[in-house]
């Protein structure tokens, strides 16, 4: 693990200096690729809201209970993850081809070490890729060449937007249109997963509002929480399956809660979605 925000091992294009969305998630996982101003930015979420690990191990264990559910019970065989992070622990292309076999996955990511580490790592995997990306273009990913070559327009195909959409710095309704640009790509029968920072506009509230204050004040440019409304709008278009928009914590759960849930449990929502 990098000691230092001047690591001389960082990977070409990477700025040590600057925390990343990317490496502070890894960094909340327990992960290994991240650097000192990462981690201080940790340390700032932690301390507004000290649960805030349980968040990102929440939204983890979401998109594992999505890829399960999706290679098992849809018949889809083809996945878009759009900002995919840093690889660690079940990724999507692990879950469901361990699952479907035959399964084929591209990710998107816009993070110099994301994408040192990753292509590093799939490097012999015929079935996945990985691109450089912008997703909030999403003209420039769903006409990528490397996505259009790997994945098949013509069948189903399941997007993954989880914790991705509250990071974008334009206007609150760009997300919807982002949104609306990929389901409209889709073919019918897709799926789309989404999770997103929450605002339950409730005694919630105040963690909400500490936690975006963090983020905030650190260098990572803000996230933007949505509530319940704001969150569907970037639905629009899709049969959600039960349970709906959720806590992710609550999207079917692998047993029973035996334990209550914690304040920073209840800031990521999440839903999974069929185009009709």
């Amino acid at each position: 693990m990098p000691t230092n925000d001047t690591d001389p091992n960082a990977p070409v294009g990477v700025d040590p200096t600057r925390a990343s969305v990317a490496r502070v998630y890894d960094a909340l996982l327990g992960g290994k690729e991240n650097y000192a101003v990462d981690r201080q930015v940790m340390r700032e979420m932690t301390g507004a809201v000290p649960e805030v690990v349980d968040a990102a191990l929440e939204n983890r264990a979401f998109l594992i209970r999505v890829c399960r559910f999706i290679a098992s019970q849809t018949g889809v065989t083809q996945y878009l993850d759009c900002g995919s992070g840093l690889p660690t622990a079940e990724n999507t292309h692990q879950v469901v081809q361990r699952l479907k076999p035959e399964s084929k996955v591209v990710y998107v990511d816009n993070d110099p070490v994301v994408l040192a580490h990753g292509r590093a790592l799939l490097e012999e995997d015929e079935r996945t890729r990985l691109i450089q990306g912008d997703l909030f273009r999403p003209r420039a990913i769903l006409e990528h060449e490397v996505v259009r070559r790997h994945l098949d327009f013509t069948q189903p195909i399941a997007l993954f937007q989880l914790a991705t959409l509250h990071h974008y710095k334009g206007p609150r309704d760009r997300a919807a249109k982002v949104m609306r640009e990929y389901v409209d790509a889709l073919p019918s029968g897709s799926y789309v997963a989404i999770s997103h920072f929450f605002d339950p506009q409730s005694e919630d509230s105040a963690t909400t509002a500490a936690l975006e204050d963090a983020i905030a004040r650190g260098s990572l440019g803000g996230a933007t929480p949505r509530t319940r409304d704001e969150i569907m709008e970037l639905l629009a278009g899709l049969e959600l399956v039960e349970p709906g928009l959720v806590p992710v914590i609550d999207w079917w759960p692998d047993g029973p809660r035996l334990k209550p849930h914690t304040g920073a449990q209840q800031l990521i929502a999440g839903a999974v979605g069929r185009k009709p």
